[in-house]
C-alpha cells in the first residue's frame, strides 16, 4: 500500500486456498480513478480482468459509494459477474447501518465492513466468497457426462514427448483421470505404441472393448489406424472444449475452415505460457496441418496466457482457441463471446486437427450421441 495515487499499475496476482473450494487467484486491479494518458491505460486492462473474474470484491470507504463504484456495479451487471461490497478502513469510519441497509436493498448484494488494521471479519469475509463462488465455480458440465458409466474401461493415449513435462503428465490428462475415477470408471493410460498390443487382446477377447478412446490431438492419425471402425473416439481438447468453452459454436466453427482463403490471418489462443519447441502444437503443427489442408497461403499469431491479441478480433479469419486446462470456464468463454461478437468463427484445437485429418465426424460423435447441449442451440 501507499499514500501514493497509481502505485498499483498493472493486475496483481495471488494464490490462496480456500477450503472446500481449492486454489483461488486473487486479482488486486489498479484503482478506477487513475487520470492522466498512463491512468487510462490502467483502467482499460483493470476492466479486461472483469470477463476474466468468477467473483467481485468491490472496496469502498467513508460510508459512500461514489460514481467510478457504481459504473463498475454495472459493469458486473452486464457481464454477469457476482459481486459483494467490502467496506474498508472500519476502524476510521464503522459501515453506517442506514447506509448498510440502503446498499442492501439497492443493489441486492452482500454487504461486509472491513478493517485491514483490524482483520476481525476475515473468517466472514472468506465464508462469503465461499457463498458467491459455490461449490465449483470452474465447470458446469463435467467432461464425461453421458459418455461413460461406473465400472467402463477408458483408454487413454498420452505420449511422452518432448512436450510431456518431466515426471508429470499434463493437466487435461490429469482431469480427465480425476473425472474417470470420480464416476468409478477405469482409467487405462498407455503411450501410442502400446495401443495396437492392447486392442489385439480385445480382439481375441482376453479384455473388453473399451467404452472410450481420448487420444492427445497430435496422435488423432495414428491412434484411428489401431482401433475398430466402431470404436468411440475423442482427444483431450475436445472433451475441454465441452466443460470450459462453448461445444457447439467450435463445432460449426470448426467447418469454416474449408473457407479459408490466401492471405487470411489466424489467431491461435494458447492459455498457458510454456516453452515452446520444434514439436510444440499450437505454433508448429497445427499452423503445418491448416496450410497443407487447406493449399493456401495462411498467416498465424499466437498469443498466450491471458494475453491481447495485436489486432482488432474481426481482423482474423478464425480463432482457435486451445483445451484452456489452465484457465476458467468464464476465462474462456469471455474470449469466445468476444469473438463470436466481432463475427469471426471459434474453433479448438483438438477440433481442428481433427478436421485437417479427416476423422472431425468419428471424434465428435460421442457428444453427438450423448445429445450434447450446446449442439442443439445451432
Amino acid at each position: 500500500m501507499s499514500d501514493v495515487p497509481g502505485t498499483t499499475t498493472d493486475p496483481v496476482r495471488k494464490i490462496i486456498e480456500i477450503p472446500a473450494l481449492g486454489p483461488i487467484v486473487l486479482i488486486d486491479t489498479a484503482g478506477m480513478d487513475d487520470a492522466g494518458l498512463l491512468g487510462e491505460k490502467r483502467v482499460l486492462r483493470s476492466r479486461q480482468v472483469i470477463a476474466q473474474v468468477n467473483l467481485a470484491i468491490l472496496i469502498f470507504t467513508g460510508n459512500f459509494l461514489g460514481e467510478y463504484e457504481k459504473n463498475l456495479i454495472e459493469d458486473f451487471r452486464l457481464q454477469e459477474v457476482p459481486f459483494l461490497l467490502l467496506h474498508n478502513m472500519s476502524d476510521k469510519v464503522p459501515l453506517d447501518p442506514e447506509i448498510e441497509g440502503e446498499i442492501t436493498r439497492g443493489y441486492a448484494a452482500d454487504i461486509i465492513d472491513f478493517s485491514c488494521k483490524d482483520p476481525h471479519n476475515t473468517e466472514l469475509l472468506i465464508a462469503l466468497i465461499s457463498k458467491n463462488l459455490g461449490p465449483s465455480p470452474f465447470r458446469t458440465q463435467p467432461m464425461l457426462e453421458g459418455l461413460i458409466r461406473e465400472d467402463d474401461q477408458v483408454v487413454l493415449v498420452c505420449p511422452i514427448d518432448s512436450e510431456a513435462p518431466e515426471g508429470r503428465l499434463i493437466l487435461s490428462q490429469v482431469q480427465v483421470i480425476r473425472e474417470i475415477l470420480d464416476r468409478r470408471a477405469i482409467a487405462v493410460v498407455l503411450q501410442e505404441n502400446q495401443l495396437k498390443s492392447w486392442f489385439n487382446k480385445v480382439k481375441t477377447g482376453e479384455r473388453e472393448r473399451p467404452a472410450l478412446v481420448i487420444t492427445d490431438s497430435q496422435l488423432f492419425g495414428s491412434v484411428e489406424q489401431h482401433l475398430p471402425k466402431n470404436q468411440p473416439l475423442t482427444g483431450f481438447s475436445i472433451l475441454l472444449s465441452r466443460t470450459k468453452g462453448d461445444f457447439g459454436v467450435c463445432l460449426e466453427g470448426t467447418k469454416t475452415i474449408d473457407r479459408l482463403k490466401d492471405g487470411d490471418c489466424i489467431l491461435l489462443m494458447e492459455s498457458c505460457s510454456h516453452h515452446s519447441t520444434c514439436d510444440d502444437i499450437g505454433r508448429v503443427k497445427l499452423p503445418a496441418l491448416l496450410k497443407r489442408y487447406t493449399g493456401k497461403e495462411l498467416m498465424f499469431e499466437m498469443i498466450s496466457g491471458l494475453d491481447v491479441p495485436a489486432y482488432p478480433l474481426n481482423h482474423y479469419a478464425l480463432v482457435i482457441q486451445c483445451g484452456g486446462c489452465m484457465i476458467t470456464q468464464r476465462q474462456a468463454l469471455a474470449r469466445i463471446r468476444e469473438t463470436i461478437k466481432s463475427g469471426v468463427p471459434v474453433s479448438n484445437y483438438g477440433m481442428a486437427i481433427a478436421y485437417t485429418r479427416g476423422i472431425f465426424e468419428r471424434t465428435t460423435r460421442p457428444f453427438l450421441l450423448s445429445k450434447e447441449p450446446n449442439i442443439s442451440n445451432i
